[in-house]
C-alpha cells in the first residue's frame, strides 16, 4: 500500500483533531471519520484511526482519570460489548463480501439525531426515554459498541449519553476518557484478526501502522491544544458545543452516505 503526500497531510490533520477531541472538544472527533474515509476508504480508515484514538486516550486518562464517574459506566459497558460483538460480526461479513454501499454510517447518523431529539425534548417525553433510563442505557450501549467497532463513530452517541447525565466538563472528559480507552484497546485485537483472515479488505496493515507512528507528534500537539482549551470554555457553552457537534456529525454521516 502506497501512501500519497495528500494522504499523509489528511492523516496528520486527522491526528491533530483526534488529540484536540480527546482532551478539550470531544465533538470535533466526528470530523475525523469522514476525513480519513476520504483519504483511505471507509474500512481501512477505521484501522488507521484506532491507534490514533488509543494514543489520545492515554493522554486523556492520565490528565482526567480522577474525575471519572464510574457509576455511569458500570451498567453501560456490558451492553457496549454486546454491540462490539455485533459490530465484529458485521465486519466479518463485509470483509468476505464484494464491495457494496455500506449503510452503517447512515444508521449511526439516524441514531445520533434521534438521541439528540430525545434529549432536547426530554421535558415533554419523560425520563423513561432518556439515555439514563434502563432501556436507554441498553440501547445506547449496543449502538455505541456497534458503531465504534465498524467505523469508530460512537463519539456522538456517547456524547449524548454523557450530556444527559449533566456532568461537569472535567467529569465528562474523565468518564469518556476511561470509556474509550477500555473499548478501543479491546477493539484492536479484533481488527488485527479480521485483517489476517480477510487480507483483501484489511483494517490494519504495516503501512497504516507506519502512518500511525509518524503522526504521533500531531496527536501530541492536539492533546495540548485541547487541554489548553477546556478550562477556557464555559460549562454551558461546553454542553451546547458537544450537543451541536454531535448533531452535525450525525447529519454529516447521513448526507455523506447519499452523496457517495
Amino acid at each position: 500500500m502506497h501512501i500519497a503526500t495528500w494522504q499523509w497531510v489528511l492523516g496528520a490533520l486527522a491526528a491533530l483533531l483526534v488529540g484536540i477531541s480527546k482532551t478539550g472538544v470531544p465533538g470535533i472527533g466526528i470530523l475525523v471519520v469522514p476525513l480519513l474515509a476520504c483519504a483511505f476508504g471507509g474500512r481501512l480508515s477505521a484501522g488507521i484511526m484506532l491507534p490514533m484514538l488509543i494514543m489520545g486516550d492515554c493522554f486523556a486518562v492520565v490528565w482526567y482519570k480522577r474525575h471519572a464517574q464510574w457509576d455511569k459506566l458500570v451498567w453501560l459497558l456490558p451492553w457496549v460489548y454486546a454491540g462490539v460483538f455485533i459490530g465484529a460480526v458485521a465486519l466479518k461479513i463485509t470483509g468476505g463480501s464484494k464491495g457494496s454501499k455500506d449503510v452503517t454510517d447512515v444508521i449511526i447518523g439516524i441514531l445520533v439525531l434521534v438521541m439528540m431529539l430525545v434529549y432536547l425534548l426530554r421535558s415533554k417525553l419523560g425520563s423513561r426515554f432518556m439515555p439514563t433510563s434502563p432501556v436507554g442505557v441498553a440501547g445506547t450501549g449496543v449502538a455505541a459498541g456497534f458503531s465504534t467497532t465498524v467505523s469508530n463513530a460512537a463519539g456522538p452517541i456517547m456524547q449524548m449519553y454523557m450530556a444527559a447525565h449533566k456532568m461537569t466538563k472535567e467529569q465528562f472528559m474523565g468518564t469518556i476518557a476511561w470509556y474509550f480507552f477500555i473499548i478501543n484497546l479491546s477493539k484492536f485485537p479484533i481488527y488485527v484478526v479480521l485483517s489476517h483472515f480477510y487480507p483483501q479488505k484489511p483494517l490494519v496493515t504495516l503501512a497504516s501502522l507506519t502512518l500511525n507512528i509518524y503522526v504521533i507528534p500531531a496527536i501530541v500537539v492536539g492533546v495540548f491544544i485541547g487541554k489548553w482549551l477546556l478550562p477556557r470554555i464555559p460549562q454551558k457553552a461546553f454542553e451546547m458545543v458537544v450537543i451541536l457537534l454531535a448533531g452535525i456529525g450525525g447529519g454529516k454521516l447521513i448526507v455523506d452516505y447519499f452523496l457517495r
